[in-house]
């Protein structure tokens, strides 16, 4: 596992440990991996930043890098002849947003080039990684996980978390309608449980992770996070014009949701009938958040944060002007 410590890699390394897997975790000691693994220490933007993995062997590596694709294409080099398959954490960013919603994996994708050094945007990056994990371990020997919106315990985006707190907070709380308007995502462990059964089954090419249509809603999701913070919030459902006149940023200062039409439609009604024809099992929206409130309470109640990911939220004053009107 690159990485392994936060979020994604720490959800796939929980539960590859669960399967009674041998893991290694190569990874730059600023967070304690899970206990059972081997740890190994580099930073692979670094010179020689990947000595550690000079030598071993392993049946699979799962990549989550984010970055400059040539980090990817680097330590995929370094591992092609020693490890046997190449999972590579990419987005569903890398369609275009002009992007057919029922073309699936086929549809259109960004540019991006393998041998970027310098940073680019999130769907160049991830797309430049795509390509430098195939050129170095060739289609057939290349898992391309195109992860749709990621809710879940160890989230360090801060989305869900901050949905919970706002919840626990309590009053009315601003609900950005429609009430019944579909969302797409998957739970971090439903992402790494798929990952390791297609992993396991020697799966190559892309796939599209997230969960079905009709899955959840807004509605479903925000019921879920005031019932598991104890039924404080009264949800004030107010339809997106009045919102949106507010000068309220969709996505980020009401994190999960996007007014109906063409962005919404690009990241909540996607294709996924591939990875559902493979096993993608989703849990429970109410799971996902009952699970996440548990993880927050146990480390204070303050998720972690990227450093490279925008804070998300609404100020109070703000939510209490559009309430009022």
């Amino acid at each position: 596992m690159l990485g392994g410590t936060e979020f994604v890699g720490r959800a796939v390394t929980e539960a590859a440990l669960a399967r009674g897997h041998e893991v290694t975790v190569f990874h730059r000691g600023r967070h304690e991996p899970p206990a059972g693994v081997v740890s190994l220490h580099g930073d692979r933007t670094s010179p020689e930043g990947l000595a550690a993995l000079a030598d071993g062997e392993w049946d699979v590596v799962v990549d989550t890098w984010s970055h400059a694709p040539a980090v990817v294409r680097d330590a995929a080099r370094l591992l092609a002849g020693r490890a046997g398959h190449y999972v590579y954490v990419s987005s569903r960013s890398v369609y275009p947003e002009t992007a057919s919603l029922d073309a699936g994996e086929d549809a259109p994708l960004v540019d991006g080039s393998a041998d970027e050094a310098g940073e680019v945007a999130y769907p160049q990056a991830k797309r430049g990684g795509e390509l430098a994990a195939i050129r170095e371990y060739g289609a057939d020997r290349t898992l391309l996980v195109r992860a749709g919106l990621i809710l879940g315990p160890w989230e360090n985006i801060g989305r869900l978390p901050w949905w919970l707190n706002r919840a626990a907070r309590g009053g009315d709380m601003l609900a950005p309608g429609p009430r019944d308007l579909g969302i797409q995502y998957i739970d971090c462990r439903d992402l790494a449980e798929w990952t390791l059964d297609a992993a396991e089954a020697g799966l190559s090419g892309p796939y599209n992770v997230v969960s079905p249509p009709g899955h959840a809603t807004m509605g479903s999701l925000l019921d879920a996070c005031v019932r598991v913070t104890g039924d404080r919030a009264v949800l004030r459902w107010t339809d997106p014009e009045p919102i949106l006149a507010a000068g309220i940023e969709p996505w980020l200062q009401l994190p999960v949701w996007l007014p109906p039409g063409e962005l919404h439609d690009k990241i909540h009604n996607s294709a996924v009938a591939k990875a559902v024809a493979t096993g993608l099992r989703c849990r429970p929206v109410e799971e996902t958040a009952a699970d996440t409130w548990t993880w927050l309470r146990s480390i204070g109640g303050t998720a972690p944060q990227r450093p490279d990911r925008p804070r998300v939220g609404l100020a109070p004053a703000t939510e209490a002007k559009v309430l009022g009107g």
